[in-house]
């Protein structure tokens, strides 16, 4: 998991990926996923529909999604969930 949550964070998406870790950690997939929708919602939020982002994906956030990924994995076999 990252630094941790400090209480700092101003942005939204910063306190998503924190909750996610959290519930990454404790592995509870319905809220991963729950969370992993408003985090990728947070991100795309700003600039409109057909707007495309130029600014590479943060680290923490690129490790979060690719930990979600593979609990889904390995409480799925695979299988995507319909949030």
């Amino acid at each position: 998991m990252g630094a941790g949550f400090t209480g700092d964070e101003r942005r939204l998406g910063d306190r998503i990926l924190h909750a996610l870790e959290l519930a990454l950690d404790q592995q509870d997939l319905d809220v991963c996923e729950l969370l992993g929708k408003a985090l990728e919602t947070a991100l795309t939020r700003f600039g409109g529909k057909d707007a495309v982002e130029h600014r590479p994906m943060p680290e923490p956030f690129l490790a979060a999604f690719d930990r979600l990924d593979r609990l889904r994995h390995a409480k799925l076999g695979g299988r995507e969930t319909v949030a």
